[in-house]
This record gives structure tokens, sequence and C-alpha cells, in this order.
């Protein structure tokens, strides 16, 4: 066991409360207590955390500072001669810039049309955060069920804030995503008849949560990673997006790579250009941990900015209610909102559970925060913070014995690593940033503010308004993945090959960081975070 003396002897209100919340409801929030719990205790809320961006296409907009310190910051290349006239390292049709899951699908959508696609990604091919999604894919696909009522759950849960059109493209194509991915092998969790199983989420009124146990992203991954390597797509590993390169109409014609094995630049011309490179949760916004991959450091975001692509609630991230808190090395790992939709309740120091748990993830995640910082609650750790139980062993009581073994296999060895049997110990939980709610504006064909530039999956805004609910975002990453690729690929067949290439926008865009001081120095995108100092 590796709870101290101090936390086991905490752990017995948990286990004395139990059985008094088994089968008993905590009463949800009205609007107005999850208006006053976000606006007092929500991140986002607080102002201190943010400034305006004094330079590009959105100058004035609010940002996380951490945010606008990768927008106001000059180009890697900015001392650096291209010959743009010369024949490039790659000619292609569709430049795809991500390996995940958004990537992918836009790859295998452009290349089933015809069109000559090149993937360029970070790191490994599915090295993205959408391995890491655990909880499940929404679709109503189910006889109770319509797109209507998921489009209603989405704009509620995204505050209505969520561009109306992209909200309906979302929940209009979900079915179709489920199906495809089956088709191309994803296993889906099943009853024995065949009947697809779905659970719940938070802020949702109907059971359309698909899911592959708790691995449902890497099991995704799987099947696009492998549909890509056997459709005989070139896909170049290591070779991050630095700079998107325009052509003289000003139009999206490709981007300059940087080969992080070699250390050399290398040039890809395309027609059309899609950024699928995920969020920015590496930026550690406010100090929070994260559960997002080391390759979220928006460096899409920077590069379709620079280009003149405009952004969309930049200024909205998401805090998950339950990342892992202890041992020290869960710090920040996410614990799938499956374990609360399988019943597990957030508890106090006191044994006491203070919020319903299936609340929204923002109200969620400020309940927590209110309970450690104002209510005084939270439950003490040998590392100096603080923490809420989630009682996980509720689960076996509501459901059976072997329930977490079966549905939550990832969840149950990532702490049996470190000696916490989840299935007897609740879990010690606090919020980590999660999700970037906003990006580069798209309509619903996936298309940016830029001609020719598409974006999809987390690099993209508007979608979830300014909250996203749990198991939209591998929809996302699938809906308007496929609808960049069908696009680009569309739009590539009516362009010649582009023309008077350029990086004329770098020299524009670092005047004004000049006239206004505002780079102080800093270069981005960042491409991997910093850890240490040098």
């Amino acid at each position: 066991m590796v709870y101290t003396p101090q936390l086991t002897e905490l752990m017995k209100k948990v286990e004395e409360t139990r059985s008094s919340r088994v089968g008993v409801d905590f009463p949800r929030m009205t609007q107005e207590e999850r208006r006053d719990v976000l606006e007092k205790f929500h991140p986002d809320y607080n102002l201190e955390g943010f400034r305006e961006i004094k330079v590009g296409v959105n100058k004035g907009a609010r940002m996380p500072i951490e945010m606008a310190d990768v927008f106001e910051a000059y180009s890697r290349i900015r001392d650096l001669e291209f010959d743009l006239k010369a024949d490039p390292h790659y000619d292609v049709d569709v430049l795809v810039i991500g390996g995940g899951g958004a990537g992918a699908s836009a790859a295998l959508e452009a290349h089933s049309t015809g069109a000559v696609v090149l993937v360029a990604t970070k790191l490994r091919f599915g090295d993205a955060n959408t391995m890491m999604a655990q909880g499940g894919i929404q679709a109503a696909d189910k006889p109770n069920d319509t797109p209507a009522t998921h489009f209603l759950d989405v704009m509620g849960g995204g505050r209505l804030e969520n561009v109306p059109e992209l909200a309906r493209a979302l929940v209009m194509d979900a079915p179709l995503v489920i199906k495809w991915l089956e088709d191309m092998g994803t296993m889906f969790d099943k009853k024995d008849d065949g009947t697809m199983i779905t659970g719940h989420g938070g802020g949702t009124s109907r059971k359309r949560m698909h899911t592959a146990r708790d691995y449902t992203g890497a099991e995704i991954m799987r099947t696009l990673r492998d549909e890509v390597l056997n459709k005989g797509i070139n896909v170049v590993e290591f070779s991050p997006a630095v700079e998107i390169i325009l052509d003289e109409q000003g139009r999206a014609a490709g981007a300059v790579l940087y080969n992080l094995e070699t250390e050399q630049y290398e040039i890809a011309r395309a027609k059309t250009v899609i950024i699928a490179t995920g969020g920015s949760g590496r930026l550690h916004y406010r100090g929070f941990p994260t559960s997002n991959h080391h390759g979220a450091t928006a460096d899409g975001l920077v590069l379709g900015y620079r280009a003149g692509a405009k952004t969309i609630y930049a200024d909205s991230i998401q805090y998950h209610p339950t990342g892992g808190a202890y041992p020290p090395q869960l710090l920040g790992l996410l614990v799938t909102e499956k374990t609360r939709g399988l019943g597990a309740t957030p508890l106090n120091i006191n044994g006491e559970q203070f919020v319903y748990h299936l609340e929204t993830r923002d109200v969620e995640s400020s309940a927590i925060l209110r309970e450690c910082e104002e209510r005084g609650l939270g439950v003490p750790l040998p590392t100096g913070i603080e923490a809420v139980w989630l009682d996980s062993p509720l689960i076996e009581i509501i459901h059976g014995e072997g329930t977490i073994e079966r549905q939550l296999p990832a969840m149950l060895r990532q702490f049996q690593r470190f000696d916490v049997d989840i299935r007897k110990e609740p879990m010690l939980i606090f919020p980590t940033l999660h999700y970037q709610n906003g990006g580069l504006l798209i309509d619903d064909d996936a298309h940016s503010t830029v001609e020719n530039l598409y974006a999809a999956g987390e690099a993209a805004g508007g979608i979830h308004g300014t909250n996203r609910l749990m198991g939209n975002s591998l929809l996302d990453i699938i809906v308007f993945g496929r609808r960049a690729g069908r696009n680009a690929a569309a739009k590539s067949r009516e362009i010649a090959v582009p023309d008077g290439l350029n990086l004329e926008h770098l020299d524009s865009y670092h005047q004004e960081l000049d006239n206004t001081g505002a780079g102080d120095g800093r270069i981005s995108p960042m491409v991997l975070p910093h850890y240490t100092h040098r």
C-alpha cells in the first residue's frame, strides 16, 4: 500500500459513508449555482491569467499568458534563407500536418479520392492525445436517441457558445463515424448479441458513449494508423512543421518541416494544407499539471495564426475534474470520466459528497477547486498539495465484482503499478489541464479563414463552445478530420501547382512584434516542452 498512515486513516471516513451513498443521487446544481461556482473558481474566469495579444489578425483578443507568449514570438527560421524556387523535398496535393486521429482521418479521406497525400508528424505516427483518450466516443445511434438530442447536449455543454453549424456537423456525422470505424476494425464494446454497449458521460441526457474498455482512443488510433500504413500513404515522422508557406496570392501552399533527427529543414509544397497538430496542454496554463501528450505545445495554432488564420475562444481551456493527484508519479494522469459514469463519487476529507458526480467538466472541476480552496475540505497530501477522493470501490458495489477489471483495465493497471488497488481503495484526484476548447476558426468544411488552409481536431475551434463534453473530442477528430481531408482533396483538384511560394507573411509579423515590443526575444513554435533550465 502506497498510502501513508495519515491517508489510510482519512480513508476510513470514505468507507464509513459508502453504504449511505449506494443508490442515492446527490442533487444536481441549479443554473444559478453552476454559474456561481464557475465565476468564482474556474481558472477561465480569473483574469489575472490572461492578457491581450498585441499582434496578428486577432489583435486585442484575450489569451492565456502562456499562449500569448508563444503567439507573440519570432519564427524559428527568422534568420534563415530558403530557395523556394528550387524543387521541393516533397510535392503533394494535400499536406497533413499532424499524425494523431484527426490527421490520420484526413489523410485517409483525401487518399480515398485519389489525392497524393503526405502526413508530416512531430513524433512517431500515432503519438498524440488520441492515443491517450480513454472514456469513449459519442454518437446518437440508439432507438431512444437522435442527433437532435445530441445537438442540444453539445450546445448546453458548450454554454450555448458553440458555432451551431459546427455542432450540427458533429452530431449529424456521428453515427456514420461509428460505422466507418467499425468497418475498418475498431473493436467497440458489445453485448453477446452484438448490440453496442453505451454509457453516460457528464452533461449527457442519453447513454450514447461508445467505448473500447477504457482505452477507446488507443483502439481508434490503432485502427486509423494501420489503415494509413496499409494504404501506403506517405508518412514522415519526427518532422514537425515550423512555418506555413503561402503562394503569391496569400493562399496556403505548403510548409517548412524540421527533421528532428538530421536537424535539417525541408520544404513540402502542397496545393492544400491541413493543420491537425492537436492542442496546447504542455504549456501548463496556471501551473496546472496536464494529461496531455508531450507534443501538445500549440504549434499548429501559432503557424496558422502567423499565416493569417483567425482564432476563436483562444481564452477557453478545459480542466478535467479527475486528474491523478497521488502517488506523485500519477500527477496529472487522466482518470477517465467513465469512472464517474460507472458511479464513482467525489468526496471531501470527511467522506462527504459535495457535487453531483456527472456535472459538466467545468462545473465538476470548479466544485473540486472550491472544496479545496474555499471550504478547506481537501485531503492534504505528503507532496504539499490537496486533493479529493474519488470512491472507485463504489463501482464494484453498484455493478458487481469484476466490473473495474472488465470496464477499466487500463486504469486498474496504472494505479496497480504504484500499489494502489482502485477496486478496494479510493483514488486521490484533482483537476488537470486537459483540452483546448478554442482554436483556429473553421467552417463546416473544416476550412480556416486562410484560403487552402484547413484545420481539424483540437487545433480547430468553435465546435464545443467554451466547454466540451466527454466523448465529443474523439468524435470531433474523426468528423472534422474526414471533412478536412475530403474538402482539401476536392479543392486540390481545382488548383494548379502553386507558384510564387514565399514566407513574406513572417516579415510583416516580425515587424509588428518589433513595433509593439511584444516579442521579447521569444522563439516559437515551441515544438517540445521545456522542463530543464539551461
